[in-house]
């Protein structure tokens, strides 16, 4: 079983932000495997499953602002008996540039008020991640750069992102955290 959260806030008016490309991402998987998504109050967020090549699918969206993702991923975790080696997080990186994408299974939370609030849920910091490069811009204030939206030329590069996460992701259904990760770095 393999659950795959994206990062993000709920609502219209964080649609299509730089912080919420993790929820874009699940869209992607939501779409391409065919999973209806719901909002599922026990878990705190928007929920698919599936099975997709013989392996159980979970996808998850926490609508609990990005502050508190950490309260949705343990629901999920607690309610399936999940180990942590079975979840992948999506999210933005401020530190990549725009469109690069980045695997890891294990690190810090570099500042990403989300990752910091599942790592202290899950009392780890050993968990696979796809952080999604967002990029910086010096004259705009952190705060209202990564709750901006995207620009049109930006959107080309994170449209490839979302295509080598969607790739990195079904790939992880056949192959270990770290083959995926290979394969991935390689091919940039």
């Amino acid at each position: 079983m393999k659950l795959f959260v994206g990062l993000g806030n709920p609502g219209r008016k964080y649609n299509q932000t730089r912080h919420n490309v993790g929820f874009m991402a699940i869209d992607v998987l939501a779409t391409k495997w065919d999973i209806p998504m719901t909002e599922e109050k026990k878990f705190k967020g928007f929920f698919g499953s599936a099975h997709i090549n013989g392996e159980k699918v979970l996808l998850l969206k926490p609508t609990t602002y990005m502050n508190l993702s950490g309260e949705s991923v343990q629901s999920v975790m607690d309610f399936y008996d999940l180990e942590d080696q079975d979840i992948v997080v999506i999210y933005d990186d401020l530190d990549l540039d725009v469109g690069r994408v980045r695997l890891r299974y294990k690190g810090s939370s570099g500042g990403h008020n989300g990752i910091k609030s599942i790592i202290l849920h899950m009392a780890t910091q050993e968990f696979n991640r796809i952080k999604i490069g967002i990029g910086k811009n010096q004259n705009i204030p952190i705060n209202d750069y990564v709750l901006g939206k995207f620009t049109c030329d930006e959107m080309i590069d994170i449209s490839n992102a979302l295509d080598k996460t969607n790739r990195a992701c079904e790939m992880w259904l056949g192959e270990t955290f770290p083959n995926v990760m290979t394969a991935v770095h390689s091919k940039q």
